[in-house]
Order: structure tokens, then sequence, then C-alpha cells
């Protein structure tokens, strides 16, 4: 956990579901910070480690860490994974009272954001799509860049809150929009990585020392986030960190399927897509995404 200092700000009590390598981490700052914190993870075992570290609450089930919370958090694999633990007799919504606001941090499908925003209107809840930016060294830090949708009001109240574990937490429209705002975010990036592949590897067989070259040009145009911190690890052929592949073309299905209805071209990300394809046949199903690379050699 890092070492970082949190603004001033009313304790609210507040539910975490799902404890993965992001859920654990911004759950954590949100205790730290000084939130009344009660969680649930699918694997009760790891509820209870995260409770003994942070002095925080866990509960059996979703509903019962929702019960009594003002803002719920939620942070798990999918679509499935999050109507799982959203609805139904045990889930979160079950235990939440009226007004209280669900912000999701799944990167998933805007379609699941908008039905799970109606579900919540009708009940006289409130729903936030709010995907996130910065993978587990930024959940670590407390520094991940949040993208919402949702209405006004509930955005302002979650706003403060989520300040725990982001450096930006951003309202870029109605319910869905936070996603397809990730969505633009992932097609940068594939697009980016690639490139930064190519670069790589053809300053290798060019027989140039790619570290300093990579130092040279990084203070130019080419200058990105990938190229900062993951450039020498791609010269180095160390993946063993980061964005799985995995996680990656599970975004990428996301975007890809989205394009599909609204129309949108995506040549490259398509392809690039593919290329992650062969990662995974590589053997690279957890390898970091910067390992496009491993294609080329």
């Amino acid at each position: 956990m890092s070492n970082r200092s949190y603004e001033p700000i009313q304790s609210h009590r507040v539910a975490f579901i799902g404890l993965g390598v992001m859920g654990g981490p911004m759950a954590g700052h949100l205790q730290r910070a000084g939130h009344d914190v009660c969680v649930y993870n699918r694997t009760a075992s790891k509820a209870a480690e995260w409770a003994a570290q942070y002095g925080g609450r866990h509960a059996a089930t979703p509903r019962e860490a929702a019960a009594g919370a003002q803002i719920v958090f939620a942070c798990v694999g999918n679509d499935d994974d999050l109507r799982a633990v959203v609805l139904g007799a045990d889930g979160a919504f079950a235990g939440m009272q009226p007004g209280a606001i669900l912000a999701d941090h799944t990167t998933a499908s805007a379609e699941v954001a908008r039905e799970l925003h109606a579900v919540a209107q009708g009940l006289g809840l409130h729903f936030i799509d709010a995907p996130v930016s910065g993978g587990q060294a930024g959940a670590v830090n407390g520094a991940l860049t949040v993208m919402c949708g949702g209405d006004a009001a509930p955005f302002a109240v979650m706003h403060p809150v989520a300040m725990a574990f982001s450096k930006a937490v951003t309202r870029v429209g109605d319910s869905g929009a936070g996603q397809l705002a990730k969505m633009v975010n992932q097609i940068c990036i594939a697009g980016l990585v690639q490139g930064l592949s190519e670069a790589v590897a053809f300053g290798q067989k060019a027989g140039l020392d790619m570290h300093q070259v990579l130092e040279v040009i990084g203070k130019g145009a080419a200058q990105s986030w990938q190229l900062d911190n993951r450039g020498k690890t791609m010269v180095d052929d160390k993946f063993d960190f980061g964005f799985a592949v995995d996680w990656m073309r599970k975004d990428l299905g996301l975007v890809l399927d989205e394009a599909r209805r609204n129309g949108a071209k995506l040549p490259v990300t398509a392809l690039v897509d593919q290329f992650y394809a062969d990662v995974q046949t590589m053997g690279g199903n957890r390898w970091d995404t910067s390992s496009l690379i491993r294609r080329l050699k």
C-alpha cells in the first residue's frame, strides 16, 4: 500500500464488492481515508484477510455487505459477474436502502450499465458505471483515473469518496458513458502498444541501443505513458507484471461488440486483438499487454 495522504472528508458507510488485484487496494484506501468499510468477496477467505489487514468488516453476501451503506463500490470480472453480485435475493441491490448509490468499477459493457441503471431507478437506488484506468499500480498507489456515466446528483455524492483511491474522477455523460470512455482508452492503448512493439523490434534488428533510443525519443513527439512505463521492460523482454493479456482481450471484445452496434470502424484494434490471441497461443495469457513484441521476435 502506498503512503499517500488523504483529503479530510466526512466519513461514509460504504461497501466494497470484489477484492481482486484492483478492488483489494481500492477498498483499503477507503478504509484508510476514514470510511466505515464492509467488504464482500466470492472467496470468503480473501475478505477475511482484507479485514485483518485493514481493520474493516466483511460479510457473507453482497446483500449483507451493502446493508446500511450509503455507497456500494464493486469491481468484479465481467457483465455476468456484475449481475451476480448486484441482482437477486443475495445481491447488493436487495440490501441497499432507498437513495443509496452503487458505483461499478468493473470494465463491462455499456449495455449492462444501462440495464442496471434502469433496475436501480425502479428500486429508488442510483447506479453509476465507473470503470478505471491505471492498472494494479494505480490501485495500490491510489492514483486511478475513473470515467463515470450516470446521473449528476449521485455522482456528486460519490466523487469525493472515490477520490480516496483516485487522482481523477470525472463524469463524462449519462449511464453507459463511463464504459464507452473506457473503451476509447483501450482502443488508444492497443494501437500504442503495437506501435511501440514494432519500433523496439525494428531498432533491435537495426542494432541500436534501444534503452538509449527510447530515452532520446521519449523527450519528443513519440513520448507516451506506454513508452515511459513499458519501453525498457519490452527491450529487456520482461512481462511478468502489469495488465494481463487475458484482461485486454476481454476489454477489446467489449470494444469490438460495441463497434458492431454503433458502426465505428476499428481496423487496427481488430488486428491487434488478433495479435493478442497469438500471444495467448504462445502461453502469454497472464503476461503484460506489452508482450505484443514477443510476436515479432
